[in-house]
């Protein structure tokens, strides 16, 4: 899994809108992590819905795993990617996040 894109996370306006959409349209079922967050499956990837940031139109937060969190921001920051969230603990690990050369945010994650 290491340096894997692992989890597609969408900021979203209602949980319970984005559920009854997706739920009817493909079918995913979903796991409920609080109010602020619940994980989608479609049976073959899983990602997130979550009411703690700002809906971005354009399209959802991509999610990378990484064995490593600390060498793998180091490894971001040596190619000139700027860290835009320094890492922070959420229920079940940490991340960061970071920009691409283009601008694209996308985030890091490790369980330990």
């Amino acid at each position: 899994m290491d340096r894997r894109i692992d989890n597609i996370e969408f900021n979203v306006k209602d949980i319970e809108r984005a559920k009854k959409f997706y739920g009817e349209a493909f079918g995913w079922s979903f796991t409920d992590f609080g109010p602020e967050y619940c994980e989608f499956n479609d049976g073959r990837i899983t990602g997130g819905f979550t009411t703690l940031g700002a809906v971005r139109p354009g399209g959802p937060l991509v999610i990378l795993y990484a064995d490593d969190l600390e060498g793998t921001q180091k490894r971001l920051e040596g190619l000139g990617a700027p860290i835009v969230k320094a890492i922070f603990s959420f229920p079940g690990g940490r991340r960061f996040h970071f920009t691409d050369p283009d601008g694209y945010e996308l985030a890091v994650w490790s369980a330990g």
